[in-house]
């Protein structure tokens, strides 16, 4: 039977944390970057209890934390897990801009709380997640 002592058992705390809290930094990042590419005031739309916002915002958010735990578990270094989050950063908004163009009328659905563009949009956004988590195992 192998002994494992608790100070072997935490050897890998370091670690932990500073991926972590880079993980927890870029999560924030993301959503001020993805706020600040939505031209409705979304934060203000979740206060106000629209459903909408809150969907394609969570949506967004959680798709981008996916591809981000991928990335912690299959990088070889701090600055690879950033480098695959911030490229997972720009497929989010990517997803974004892109049913905005298909879907003229996206943005201002959402706005005025219609659930089917947000749907749409976090649906969108969790296969982009998916994808990009799945393609960073190498």
């Amino acid at each position: 039977m192998n002994s494992v002592t608790l100070a072997e058992s935490l050897g890998g705390a370091n670690d932990f944390l500073l991926h972590f809290l880079s993980a927890v930094i870029l999560v924030l990042a993301f959503s001020v970057v993805y706020l600040r590419v939505t031209p409705y005031p979304e934060l203000r739309l979740i206060r106000e209890g629209k459903v909408a916002p809150a969907l394609s915002f969570s949506g967004a958010l959680l798709c981008f934390v996916i591809p981000v735990a991928s990335a912690i578990a299959h990088s070889v270094s701090l600055l690879d897990m950033v480098v695959w989050s911030l490229i997972a950063l720009v497929i989010q908004i990517a997803v974004f801009l892109a049913l905005r163009i298909c879907f003229s009328d996206l943005c201002r659905g959402i706005a005025a709380n219609d659930p089917a563009p947000a749907v749409l949009l976090g649906v969108a956004s969790m296969a982009a997640g998916i994808l990009n988590a799945a393609s960073m195992t190498y």
